[in-house]
């Protein structure tokens, strides 16, 4: 069978997958400019094109996997794995490395060298990792993988388009609503036109149309559309080695995140490997990592301080139509958008609250996944799984608001944070390394359920290990960051074992006699 390469359900998928790139690129490009202050020339000369080109290659070699998966299986249904910028590592990287650096130095090109040390770094710890993960995917269960994925994807996927669009509600529940009906209700819109390209339409109509009532409700203004003219060229990705090797300075610092970002990345390509398998596309794990690290790696090299990952989402993408052109569909448009300058162009154009919707729509449609594919008796340990980036997304919030004030939680007071109800060295301690430590104490949730308390047992165990060493409930990491918590998990892994043998015990075949026997006399 020679697989289609494109598909009507592609157009659905290319303007969804296509809005949530663009949506990344638009924050990216908004970071880069007003965040680090970076000149125009590094941003829209060097960085952005080099940021095209990695995406292209990614995605259009999820393409050819996602080709070779169903000419082996023989089936017209397979969807290509989305892939992009990580959105989590984006900000890491910004505000943890290039921003700190930046400032101390006073020149953001030295933070800039900075973060693409770290994405060096990163690369080839994705690509070492890629031959441990399949062995961790066999011995975790499908309830924690997709429980943490669940985690990430309300807490730092859906809640802040959810936010926006209820402070431009004109725009935004009106896309939301045009995105809704059409991908959970079915409605199909006149000639096949796809429902996110819709939606980007009307928020553009309703956003214009109030700028012209004086209303400006998408805060749109034709000076922004002039200035952003300026930054029109063709700008092809150069070599940046000699960038990299004057960011080597830096890493002492770089390698305290770069460690655990490594391990957060093995694990979250895992759970979007899960889930991609559990809408019934197979992938093999250790080319996913590899490839991620690979182009990862080019991006580096040629000035990209941004790592590639897969995305979640891919459910979504395929229950829309999407197959495998959507995907180097979507590359070749990062490619237009990143080497031409229309990035900057575009922020003048369409209000981001108009595909806010769609970013909600994925958080939504990931978080029902777990409960949907997973047996529902392990619905508690998915909402176990949660919990901690739930606590991880409650924190950074604080955090930034008490910065913007001019102090921090330590300075405030944690007793006084307490008192009205804000147990911030709680959310502190739980949330540290969320995705590892939903993912630990989902499958302990699982095991336990099953009665498999050896299991159980052993990834307690695994938890007091990651913690004593800073992966789990810690912001760093080193040597007994959170002793307490790590003596805490060897107490449980303890207990858990002694429950094992108790149930061995209670599972014990009693001998018994026949009927009317006596037993033998005692020697």
């Amino acid at each position: 069978m020679r697989p289609t390469l494109w598909t009507r359900g592609d157009w659905n998928a290319l303007f969804g997958f296509g809005t949530n790139i663009l949506v990344n690129m638009l924050v990216l490009t908004g970071l880069l400019q007003f965040v680090l202050k970076m000149p125009s020339e590094i941003v829209f000369g060097r960085i952005l094109p080099a940021v095209g080109l990695m995406m292209f290659l990614s995605t259009s070699y999820y393409a050819w996997l996602g080709y070779q998966l169903a000419k082996k299986t023989g089936r017209d249904d397979v969807c290509a794995l989305p892939s992009g910028i990580s959105v989590p590592h984006m900000f890491v990287v910004t505000f943890v490395i290039m921003l700190p650096i930046g400032a101390a130095t006073g020149d953001p090109i030295q933070g800039w060298e900075a973060g693409l040390v770290w994405v060096f770094f990163q690369s080839f710890i994705l690509m070492i990792g890629g031959f441990v993960a399949p062995w961790i995917r066999r011995i975790t269960p499908r309830a924690a993988l997709l429980g943490t994925l669940a985690g990430v994807s309300i807490a730092f996927i859906a809640m802040r388009p959810a936010f926006e669009i209820f402070t431009t509600p004109v725009i935004g529940l009106t896309c939301f609503a045009i995105i809704m009906v059409s991908w959970f209700g079915g409605v199909k819109y006149p000639k096949g036109i796809p429902a996110g390209l819709v939606a980007i339409a009307v928020g553009m109509v309703i956003a214009w149309g109030s700028t012209a009532l004086g209303l400006n409700y998408g805060g749109m203004s034709v000076d922004k559309v002039g200035a952003a003219f300026s930054s029109f060229g063709f700008s092809v990705p150069l070599p940046a080695v000699d960038h990299v090797f004057h960011g080597f300075k830096y890493l002492g610092i770089i390698l305290v995140t770069a460690i655990p970002f490594g391990i957060y990345d093995l694990v979250e390509a895992m759970d979007n490997v899960e889930s991609a398998e559990a809408a019934g596309d197979h992938y093999p794990t250790t080319r996913v990592l590899t490839a991620d690290g690979v182009v990862s790696l080019i991006g580096c090299l040629m000035g990209n301080p941004f790592i590639n990952a897969v995305y979640i989402g891919h459910p979504g993408w395929k229950s829309m139509g999407g197959r495998i052109g959507y995907s180097v569909a979507t590359g070749l448009m990062v490619i237009v958008l990143s080497w031409f300058g229309i990035i900057a162009l575009l922020l003048a154009l369409i209000p981001v609250v108009a595909i806010s919707p769609i970013l909600l729509y994925i958080g939504m449609l990931i978080g029902a996944q777990a409960f949907q594919t997973t047996p529902s008796k392990h619905a508690p340990a998915i909402v176990l799984a949660l919990a901690p980036h739930l606590a991880a997304w409650a924190k950074l919030l604080i955090d930034n608001s008490l910065a913007v004030a001019g102090t921090s939680a330590a300075a405030l007071g944690l007793d006084k944070l307490g008192a009205v109800g804000v147990l911030y060295h709680g959310l502190e301690v739980m949330g540290g390394g969320a995705i590892l430590v939903g993912l630990v104490l989902g499958a302990i949730a699982v095991f336990v359920v099953e009665r498999q308390f050896i299991q159980a047992s052993a990834f307690a165990l695994a938890g007091a290990v990651l913690t004593f060493f800073g992966f789990m409930h810690g912001e760093t990491v080193g040597f007994a960051v959170t002793p307490g918590v790590s003596v805490a998990y060897l107490i449980v892994a303890g207990f858990l074992f002694v429950c094992s043998r108790m149930e061995v015990t209670a599972s014990a075949p009693v001998e018994t006699l026949p009927e009317g026997a006596q037993p033998a006399p005692a020697e």
